[in-house]
């Protein structure tokens, strides 16, 4: 694809960051962004959850929360798209401003708090998108001021489950009161059985296949929480694992000027502490968890590092703001080339060679 974003970029960088994201998804949804020109390498084809991937790399949630520009996200090449994430009732978010660039670390702060336009709107557009070929994923969560967090998961599982083909449950966002504290051991119990009982009620209205059902964990875990997350995510059968979230730790070399706002740090300066959660991960579900890799990821060798430490899918976000689409397909052929250099015929000959 012919890279125009450098001649963007220097004016989206003088709008603000909330405003310029929404012109994105409506350039994406209007089909103004060209299409990327595919890299279809059979090295780069896996299959996961019994799902075909074109490739591994997929955009994660908060990019497109309202299901609006799926269609123009597959058009980049991508092999897998997530929305979300999408609570039961709509909500508007936490009070603006509440995302800042980082321009000199390429990384992004925000306190969004879950913003989006609701479960029956987002479930409609969802169901009108045509299935098959890129995987769609969906990112449910519960309303700030919901009296309970368990039965808002259910619900969005409930009703999502015959219009994607995974689910992710979001206990990991640092901008929803309290939402963390689901990750821990006897709340994730309690969480998984009604995520799990809400996906058989699914399955039994329609033939289904039983849609796969994710969480999404923090990097702010110390050794002892991510056993126990691992433990419980064994003991009562999560299909895969999203790592990670953003974080609230701040590094000193952060622009000063931001470095605290309150909110979920994306971006570079996640890299290295997410992936070590990552292959952590890996170590303590011995490889049998499926693993996407997320935080970070600005290039082919740094979704490559990812596969290496564990994952067998790999997400971006951050990186699209300041790189721009033409990432995506730079990304895939380095990704192929490393595979081939290291003498790996498949993606999935990679995963967690770097954790055994």
């Amino acid at each position: 694809m012919i890279d125009f974003y450098p001649f963007v970029w220097p004016v989206l960088r003088q709008v603000e960051p909330e405003r310029a994201h929404a012109l994105a998804i409506a350039a994406l949804r209007l089909g103004l962004v060209p299409p990327a020109c595919p890299v279809d390498a059979p090295s780069l084809h896996s299959q996961v959850w019994g799902l075909d991937f074109a490739n591994p790399l997929g955009v994660a949630a908060g990019f497109d929360k309202n299901a609006q520009a799926v269609a123009g996200l597959r058009r980049l090449g991508l092999g897998f798209v997530e929305t979300g994430t999408i609570t039961p009732k709509p909500q508007a978010g936490n009070p603006r401003p509440r995302v800042y660039r980082l321009e000199q670390q390429e990384a992004l702060i925000n306190r969004l708090g879950f913003n989006n336009d609701g479960l029956a709107v987002v479930a409609a557009r969802l169901s009108a998108l045509p299935r098959g070929g890129c995987p769609i994923g969906a990112n449910v969560g519960p309303n700030r001021d919901s009296p309970d967090p368990l039965a808002d998961c259910a619900q969005g599982v409930r009703t999502l489950a015959g219009c994607v083909d995974y689910l992710v449950i979001n206990v990991s966002s640092p901008n929803t009161p309290g939402l963390r504290a689901l990750q821990a051991g006897e709340q994730m119990r309690r969480l998984w059985q009604a995520v799990q009982e809400a996906r058989s009620e699914a399955a039994a209205r329609t033939p289904l296949l039983m849609t796969p059902l994710l969480i999404k964990i923090a990097p702010d875990l110390d050794a002892d929480a991510l056993a126990e997350i691992a433990a419980v995510a064994l003991e009562v059968g999560v299909d895969g694992i999203i790592a990670t979230n953003t974080t609230i730790e701040r590094p000193q070399d952060l622009d000063p000027r931001y470095r605290d706002e309150a909110g979920g740090l994306s971006g570079r300066p996640l890299f290295h502490r997410s992936t070590a959660v990552l292959a952590a991960l890996y170590r303590l579900t011995g490889g049998t968890i499926p693993l996407i890799g997320v935080g970070g990821v600005a290039s082919g060798a740094d979704a490559y590092a990812k596969i290496r430490a564990g994952a067998s899918l790999v997400q971006l976000y951050t990186a699209l703001v300041y790189q721009g689409p033409a990432l995506i397909p730079r990304c895939l052929r380095a990704l192929r080339d490393l595979l081939e250099r290291d003498g790996f015929a498949s993606v999935s000959a990679a995963v967690g060679v770097d954790s055994r």
